[in-house]
């Protein structure tokens, strides 16, 4: 289906895609360049976003950066561009509740590996050369040392099983055959030690197997099991609470009423643990100033997300909170489509607070933009390489801000999504990623930055329970 195009050839998304800023600014950059009415020369009446308010507004990839520092700096002792470690406590875990942390100590090797000559295969273990007369007893995995071979002489092994003092090599099951007199032949050459993996082949005690700054993913949870480890030193995971604010909201049933199903509150939760946090709270607080200070006032989590409440209006306090909290706020509004009233702030030296946007496309935004990078950095997780795909159509941008689109991935392509408005859900259920579209937009075929979702890549971070 052809998409409808404005001026410039770029595509028009559904109505319902645009909230009213972006309407506004799109229809006064027509204005501006001619192809509008003319433009009214009395001065215009003042907005809820003033050109202060964008000013103050941090451009998207600014606020990202932001958020990936914050958690390195203490709001009294260490300015916000330090590039020192974060100071967390590192924690021991055992082995099955370590996947997917960092390590904060060296994987040293606790003995040599294999801590004894072992047969890399199934056959017989053999002395000097050939033919050989056969044990009657073989040697299985997990037995004591078996007796020594004298030369001619061969036993039965398994893979993983001792060798015998004095073996020369191993001969595949398949590689050997008896004669009549029950006498092992080789059927191929053989070489001195075949088959054989000798003591500390994978390392000596004391290497360093792993250093500090390591993901622990399924092969690091096996080689610290084969090298004896039980637990792991690691950067804790950090502890995150959700405050879902709204006196509008159902948490079951159909809308009714003027009142509308929570879809953050069963969100935020899980996509949080997948960005690698520990949730250890999530709670609903009505439009009330008092009980939103004192549920961040009473909060221990390292983050604390707030829904709604970061804009201007009457009954949004995130501002007014923070403000008698004493808090540090970092960023004030993202240049950013959707999700511009985001925000972060540093309420402690040892805890910050995402406030999100209610839409929920915009909170989407609001974590990909702030969360994400602030969580990865308490968590010591190296950031994600950045990556280009060219679109397969063009896609509209912002005349100031930068838009997130959701695409799904169609081999070495991303194809934009519709219903990708503030308040919708349809676009990002479907996607595999988000594209990062400039201000202006980008025509169909150009190379533009995708942000993947953490559970599409089948990354060890993805952690649903």
């Amino acid at each position: 289906m052809t998409a409808p195009r404005l001026r410039d050839g770029a595509p028009v998304e559904d109505s319902d895609d645009l909230d009213v800023e972006e309407a506004l600014a799109l229809v006064r950059e027509a204005k501006d360049d001619g192809t509008g009415p003319a433009r009214d020369p009395r001065p215009a009446e003042p907005h809820r976003h003033a050109p202060a308010e964008r000013h103050r507004a941090a451009p998207w990839p600014q606020a990202r950066e932001i958020a990936a520092r914050a958690a390195r700096a203490t709001r009294a002792t260490r300015p916000a561009t330090t590039s020192s470690a974060p100071r967390r406590t590192p924690v021991p875990v055992p082995l099955g509740d370590a996947l997917g942390l960092v390590l904060a100590a060296p994987l040293d090797a606790l003995s040599d590996l294999p801590s004894f000559d072992t047969s890399a295969m199934d056959g017989w273990a053999v002395a000097g050369p050939g033919p050989w007369t056969v044990r009657e007893e073989g040697v299985l995995a997990g037995h004591a040392q078996p007796a020594p071979l004298t030369d001619g002489e061969a036993v039965r092994i398994a893979t993983g099983a001792r060798v015998p003092a004095d073996t020369t090599a191993v001969l595949r099951t398949e590689h050997g055959r008896t004669d009549t007199q029950d006498r092992l032949h080789a059927t191929r050459d053989m070489v001195h030690g075949q088959d054989i993996r000798p003591r500390g082949q994978e390392c000596r005690s004391g290497d360093q197997l792993l250093p500090v700054g390591t993901q622990i993913t399924p092969p690091v949870l096996g080689l610290a099991a084969a090298a004896g480890y039980d637990t792991v030193t690691v950067v804790p995971r950090p502890r995150a609470e959700v405050l879902v604010l709204g006196d509008e909201l159902l948490t079951e049933g159909l809308p009714r009423e003027g009142l509308i199903r929570d879809a953050l509150g069963p969100m935020l939760p899980p996509w949080l643990r997948a960005l690698g946090a520990e949730v250890v709270a999530v709670r609903r607080i009505r439009d009330d100033a008092k009980a939103l200070h004192k549920a961040i006032t009473a909060s221990t989590a390292d983050l604390v997300v707030t829904t709604g409440g970061t804009a201007a209006g009457p009954h949004d306090h995130a501002h007014p909170t923070l403000e008698r909290l004493g808090a540090e706020l970092l960023v004030d509004g993202v240049k950013v489509r959707p999700g511009h009233p985001m925000l972060l702030a540093r309420t402690r030296d040892d805890q910050h607070l995402v406030g999100l946007p209610g839409n929920p496309l915009a909170a989407v935004s609001g974590l990909i933009t702030l969360a994400e990078p602030l969580l990865r950095t308490l968590a010591a997780r190296p950031a994600p390489e950045p990556y280009t795909l060219p679109l397969t159509e063009p896609v509209h941008g912002h005349p100031y801000d930068t838009r997130l689109v959701p695409v799904v991935l169609r081999g070495d392509r991303a194809v934009p999504l519709h219903y990708n408005g503030p308040a919708m859900l349809r676009g990002i259920a479907a996607a595999d990623a988000l594209a990062v579209v400039p201000p202006g937009g980008v025509r169909q075929g150009a190379e533009t930055e995708l942000l993947d979702l953490p559970w599409t890549t089948a990354g060890i971070g993805v952690c649903f329970t």
